[in-house]
């Protein structure tokens, strides 16, 4: 039996499927295979065989926050469907599996009059993605609110309290284990009005559409706010508004994203990340970090993109 076939056991599978597909960016070389896992079960199966085989893979949520390489990736990209879209509230607490959206979980909050995720209702990423990043917004984050998160770590399933992962600003300790998969999590919320609730959503999405280019494909926020100031202020100020390489611009309704104008290549988009950072760095001694997490790139171009 080929890997096609053993991978076909555990889930649904494309073969060079355009990783494109999958991201925010619409930007992604082929992967070599696709597999969408719908339970825990056939997730642990999936792992043991990929790693006795000794054969590459990554976990991608909703592609929102990474620009990967336009080349081939020579593994298994996994995403998780099915169980792992599953949640539920009790007394307070949001139960939710890694699959579920953002957005979709800050809605059934406000729904159960609950507070604490109205910062997450503009974000386009999954819960594992969000918290792999401690994704946040309107000067909250995931971490503030969550209680514990359960992961496959070396083929069993553990739960961890939040002291125990190290987050900080789109920090957490995910980001040097990426062979832990996170697969649930809870929160604590508050309760909450509704129409509260819905009202602060609302005036945040009407201030979104009016501040940020939803029209174009783009992966968020490029850089990390340096301490002290905003990172599209540093963008602005080296006059960097409107500037492109390739089909990559810099938003000229919001300097700190860079959209794909149509046919962009990672590498373009890639290239005008760190002439930015080059300049922010040598022009005003500010070093912009990265949120956008790369994948699939290169070890020679590693250190010329800081992150």
């Amino acid at each position: 039996m080929n890997l096609s076939e053993q991978l076909a056991r555990l889930g649904s599978v494309k073969e060079h499927e355009p990783l494109a597909f999958h991201t925010t960016y619409k930007i992604g070389g082929k992967a070599d295979f696709f597999i969408e896992v719908a339970s825990l079960e056939n997730l642990k199966k999936l792992i043991q065989l990929l790693n006795e085989n000794d054969i590459d893979w990554l976990v991608l949520g909703n592609g929102s926050n990474v620009l990967i390489d336009d080349c081939a990736y020579h593994g298994v990209v996994i995403s998780l469907k099915g169980a792992f879209d599953a949640f539920h509230f009790e007394e307070g607490i949001l139960s939710a599996q890694a699959g579920c959206s953002m957005i979709k979980l800050s809605f059934e909050a406000m729904n159960h009059s609950l507070s604490g995720l109205e910062f997450a209702s503009g974000i386009p990423g999954s819960l594992g993605g969000g918290i792999y990043m401690n994704a946040g917004a309107y000067r909250s984050d995931l971490s503030e609110i969550l209680i514990d998160v359960t992961i496959l770590r070396n083929g069993k399933v553990e739960t961890l309290p939040k002291a125990d992962l190290n987050f900080t600003y789109r920090h957490s300790l995910f980001q040097k284990h990426k062979d832990w998969i996170i697969l649930s999590a809870r929160f604590g919320l508050q309760p909450k009005e509704k129409t509260e609730i819905k009202a602060l959503m609302d005036s945040r999405k009407q201030r979104r559409l009016s501040t940020q280019p939803v029209s174009r494909p783009s992966a968020g926020s490029v850089f990390r706010n340096p301490h002290g100031m905003n990172a599209w202020q540093v963008v602005d100020n080296l006059g960097y508004r409107g500037k492109a390489i390739g089909q990559a611009r810099v938003s000229e309704v919001h300097s700190n994203f860079i959209v794909n104008e149509g046919n962009a290549s990672a590498r373009d988009v890639d290239r005008l990340i760190r002439m930015i950072q080059k300049d922010a760095w040598e022009k005003l001694g500010i070093r912009l970090i990265t949120e956008v997490e790369r994948i699939n790139w290169h070890a020679e171009t590693d250190t010329l993109f800081i992150a």
